[in-house]
């Protein structure tokens, strides 16, 4: 690390406990790792921000263990006492939100707002485990025995793999450790590299919690590689349950690998999400939910929106106000009052887009608006900046078929709402949906068994901006799995069948006789 950026950023990392080349292992105490450096870079500027020495395949070993053996103390401890630590949790992460908020926007590239929204979350979903740690309940049913009694309960399963992505590289850990920790389990961490910083700063946050008593294991981290981490918890037994964020791709292999060892996943993969525009829908608030579900986080939600499918009534007139929207949004350092889209995570992602952008045109579309690099003035001037795209397109070529990670918007014009749901669901990602109408009929078919196939579906309401009391996942290639609220807590407990025989005699079940 330079001696300039290691000064420009000294202060805040210095906030958070994160010294020049910090440990990337933390098992109740942070090791000393033996691996690589990894060089942490601004997608805004392209500065070195820090440096983490990254986990090794023994640094693993160490961790999976202590966090094994601190699992099985913490499942002994009762749930409601479990939901008062995590409620200490979530007021030291509120104490630190507008910091973390700061450093979460620095390194990863979302503007300042939604980082502090991010913090948000995990903020909220400890609120939200604290009530759910008095409510892990289960079920009384007849038995058709006399003298039997029969009922249900919910047990902890062990140490869960948490395996983020960048775009969200804390609420995701929230979502996932707040419910994990109330169920009795603990959790094994395993950031993204892009954004390992993050990840450091919100473990010194929330350990000294759980250190005081005598738990701080629980919230193990390793910052590594996917061959030196990353496979070892895909195949390891003792993660009974990986949660999983990412690619459709690799979410594909965690599952396979997973399942073939007999363990669980939650897999929060890709989004192809649309938003179908009717005749009669209210544009004053739909062409804002489309621009923030397209432009927010620069295109990088797995929940932006990718495809606008417009009744071809209304096509010209909403293509026209997104132009007119797009030509306000400001594009600059994500720390800066007033940007509205930050950079991507980084130069690979820009190539990325104009490759996309590339063969949308060989495809017959047309950009109607940016899709260019944008070069800032100033430090900026290293970023990866792009200007968001909007192009008019075909449902069904190959490349809109697919996610790019990236601000490009589809306009897919349509018929009527059947054309609009067919073409709706027929892409093989299945993650979150809207449509704007003021019709109620056309609302509830977008809502029915015959509408959108996603595992979010709104009305008059954008794709993205998820309320953490939901449960939050989708289908098919998005992978089926479910975090945050409602009933997702039962994804990290295992189910156990009880039946009591408190009579002097031993009838067998269906009215069998033996002997």
């Amino acid at each position: 690390m330079t001696t300039a950026t290691a000064t420009k950023y000294a202060d805040l990392l210095a906030e958070f406990g994160i010294t020049e080349a910090h440990s990337g292992a933390y098992a109740g105490k942070w090791l000393e790792t033996s691996g690589s450096l990894l060089d942490v870079h601004s997608p805004a500027t392209g500065e070195l921000i820090g440096q983490v020495k990254q986990a090794t395949a023994d640094d693993y070993e160490k961790v999976v263990q202590v966090a094994h053996e601190a699992y099985l103390r913490w499942r002994e401890v009762p749930a409601p006492r479990r939901g008062e630590i995590v409620r200490r949790m979530g007021e030291a992460l509120r104490a630190k939100k507008e910091s973390l908020g700061k450093l979460l926007a620095l390194e990863m590239g979302k503007i300042y707002a939604e980082g502090l929204g991010e913090i948000q979350e995990t903020i909220d979903i400890a609120d939200f485990a604290v009530g759910q740690s008095r409510m892990l309940y289960g079920l009384s049913m007849h038995s058709e025995r006399p003298g039997h009694a029969m009922r249900e309960q919910w047990h902890p399963l062990g140490v869960v793999g948490v395996i983020t992505a960048f775009n969200f590289p804390n609420a995701v850990w929230g979502w996932n450790t707040m419910l994990a920790l109330i169920c009795g389990d603990a959790i094994l961490w395993k950031p993204s590299s892009k954004t390992p910083l993050i990840a450091i700063a919100t473990t010194n946050v929330v350990r000294p919690i759980l250190e005081e008593e005598g738990f701080g294991a629980l919230i193990s981290l390793v910052v590594g590689s996917g061959r030196e981490v990353g496979n070892r918890m895909l195949e390891d037994k003792r993660l009974p349950l990986v949660s999983f964020t990412g690619s459709c791709g690799v979410g594909k292999r965690v599952g396979t690998t997973v399942s073939e060892r007999y363990g669980r996943t939650i897999l929060e993969l890709g989004g192809n999400n649309a938003i179908i525009v009717m005749d009669d829908a209210p544009l004053d608030i739909a062409i804002p939910a489309i621009v923030f579900g397209a432009v927010g986080t620069a295109g990088q939600r797995c929940t932006s929106t990718r495809r606008i499918l417009v009744h071809e009534s209304v096509a010209d007139e909403v293509e026209k106000r997104l132009i007119a929207a797009y030509e306000q949004v400001r594009i600059g350092n994500p720390l800066d009052e007033g940007t509205l889209c930050g950079p991507l995570i980084d130069d690979g992602a820009v190539q990325d887009m104009m490759n996309a952008l590339d063969k949308v045109r060989g495809a017959g579309g047309e950009v109607v608006y940016g899709g260019e690099k944008v070069t800032l003035d100033g430090p900026e001037g290293g970023g990866s900046f792009v200007r968001p795209a909007i192009v008019r397109a075909e449902n069904h070529w190959d490349i809109v078929q697919d996610e790019t990670f990236a601000p490009v918007l589809y306009l897919i014009r349509v018929k009527d709402l059947d054309d609009a749901i067919a073409k709706h669901n027929d892409v093989p990602q299945g993650l979150s949906s809207s449509i704007f109408t003021l019709n109620m009929r056309h609302a509830e078919r977008f809502l029915s068994c015959v509408g959108s196939d996603c595992g979010i579906a709104n009305v008059n309401i954008g794709t993205s901006g998820a309320e953490i009391g939901g449960a939050f996942g989708g289908e098919k290639e998005t992978g089926g799995g479910r975090e945050s609220g409602s009933d997702a807590w039962k994804g990290y407990m295992r189910r156990q069948t009880n039946t009591i025989n408190w009579s002097p005699d031993l009838p067998l079940a269906q009215g069998i006789t033996f002997g």
